[in-house]
């Protein structure tokens, strides 16, 4: 071995090392995040927590199988949770009232509703309540904790086949035929008008965006 070789070898381990300690200075500083999930199936509870607990950028708050639990958990928690993982249909309600307090008592808390349900009106009621992401059961990946990360960066996370729905509703309302529109006003003024008038700001919003992200994400 030559001598730039012998060299060399000390020199580029030495650099491999500061990098390797450097990224784990990073990891170790990235900051995790608190997950409280609200399900009532137990399995599913089970899964949720193991796929949390494998993730180095999450951790788990707790669980609660009903609504009253969940509400309970929120009332008496002295430490915020960053994600709520919250299925619809509860055995004492709907996961609508969890998202409603927790989303009231946290602004910071990012609802990801995991649900049977599909319909646009559940998914416009749980956007509306403030949830950032809808999956369905029977679509739900195989690591939630990688959505939730994601998610916390800045996705939301939408089931394509319910996003094929609500895609769907926004197309209908679009063609719906106008009435009592603003005279004069072109036809596709008329037919926002149309839209306006049977869903809210935010329901309108909420289509808006979905079918022009789920448009995009299907020419890609």
């Amino acid at each position: 071995m030559n001598e730039g070789c012998a060299h060399g070898f000390p020199v580029r381990a030495e650099a491999y090392a500061r990098r390797m300690n450097i990224e784990a200075q990073d990891d170790a500083t990235l900051r995790r995040w608190g997950v409280l999930v609200v399900e009532d199936d137990s399995r599913a509870r089970a899964f949720f927590e193991a796929s949390v607990q494998r993730s180095p950028r999450l951790f788990w708050l707790g669980s609660a199988g009903t609504v009253q639990e969940a509400l309970g958990w929120l009332s008496r928690t002295t430490t915020i949770p960053d994600v709520l993982l919250v299925d619809l249909g509860m055995p004492d309600g709907t996961g609508l009232d969890v998202i409603r307090d927790a989303v009231s008592r946290f602004p910071g808390c990012e609802p990801l509703v995991v649900s049977v349900f599909g319909d646009e009106e559940n998914v416009l009621a749980s956007i509306e309540a403030g949830a950032v992401g809808y999956i369905h059961k029977d679509a739900a990946p195989e690591d939630i904790a990688q959505t939730i990360v994601e998610m916390k960066a800045g996705a939301s996370p939408i089931s394509p086949m319910i996003a094929r729905r609500v895609l769907a509703k926004y197309r209908s309302l679009q063609t719906a035929a106008p009435t009592g529109s603003t005279p004069g006003a072109t036809p596709e003024a008329a037919a926002e008008e149309a839209d306006r008038g049977l869903l809210s700001a935010r329901e309108h919003e909420v289509l808006t965006l979905i079918a022009r992200g789920f448009s995009a994400s299907t020419r890609c």
